[in-house]
């Protein structure tokens, strides 16, 4: 069983809509479900219009899915109990260190992680619960689980055996109480049944924190699948700064959805450049296998104009 999982802080564009063509080919090429779920919970950045963009965007496509949408904002009595249950079996603690107090004790280069300075366990064993830290420093506190192992190794479908290091306690619950990813997503897919997370490798060091997290709470892990991202001209992941390249814009400017499917299929190895077809004419014959070890170009679609 498969997911897809867009984020509603803004609109799909063609890294993400490759991602999610890759998601569903993965799943149904092999008769398996796709879900979708909007996760919506990164506070200021979601958009609200955002949502019934991407439901339309991925319709558009080609891409369906099984069952109802899930959205992640009507689903926080889960996530808070996730986390009540990780503070109760010492598993998660509060943490009133702010931001400028952990950048300030992470005074060495290499206490730098991919989420920023490392957190040093300031806050281990400070308080016993929330309202007893709320209590004693007047601040709102988040949860941080406890991290006693340095690497959680595991095997990649695509990127192969990773070492999964691990470095600082790390956040699953906000100081305005919603949830961090790490956790909610770790939810949702046990609690959806979801066997394969196939995403792009920029949240490689995400799976190590997550497997953390299945494991305190008992819960099956998916099979992770990272493929390589889509890019612009500099190397870098695709944005606003390489042009537009939303799928609203394509839809507006008249591109027939069998040619933007053509050209993920392209970038994906499936098929030459300047391919028509549908995702459903992709599934005979998938195979992840073909699929570019490295990041591909996204800006030099010449889908436009």
């Amino acid at each position: 069983m498969g997911r897809l999982a867009p984020s509603p802080t803004g609109a799909l564009h063609l890294g993400n809509a490759r991602t999610f063509l890759l998601a569903w080919l993965s799943a149904r090429s092999r008769g398996g479900t796709v879900l979708l779920r909007s996760e919506d919970i990164d506070g200021p950045r979601v958009k609200p219009e955002s949502t019934a963009q991407a439901i339309e965007d991925l319709r558009w496509l080609g891409l369906d899915w099984d069952g109802e949408v899930v959205v992640q904002s009507a689903r926080l009595d889960r996530y808070r109990a996730a986390a009540e249950r990780l503070v109760a079996e010492g598993r998660a603690y509060p943490c009133v260190c702010t931001r400028s107090e952990i950048e300030e004790a992470a005074s060495a280069p290499h206490e730098a992680g991919d989420d920023g300075p490392v957190y040093p366990g300031t806050c281990r064993g400070r308080f016993t619960d929330l309202a007893t830290a709320r209590a004693a420093t007047g601040r709102e506190p988040a949860l941080r689980f406890r991290v006693d192992v340095a690497a959680v190794p595991f095997d990649d479908g695509f990127a192969g055996a990773q070492q999964g290091r691990v470095r600082g306690d790390f956040v699953v619950q906000k100081r305005d109480g919603g949830p961090a990813y790490q956790l909610a997503v770790a939810v949702d897919d046990a609690a959806q049944g979801v066997t394969e997370a196939l995403r792009a490798d920029d949240l490689l060091p995400s799976t190590p924190r997550q497997l953390l997290l299945y494991d305190a709470l008992g819960l099956p892990p998916p099979r992770f699948v990272h493929v390589p991202l889509v890019v612009g001209v500099d190397g870098l992941r695709l944005a606003k700064r390489h042009g537009d390249t939303s799928l609203r814009a394509f839809r507006h400017a008249g591109v027939a959805s069998e040619r933007l499917v053509g050209h993920l299929a392209h970038l994906c190895g499936l098929r030459p450049r300047g391919a028509s077809c549908t995702p459903r004419e992709l599934l005979a014959g998938f195979d992840l296998g073909l699929l570019p070890r490295g990041p591909v170009r996204g800006d030099d679609h010449g889908l436009l104009g």
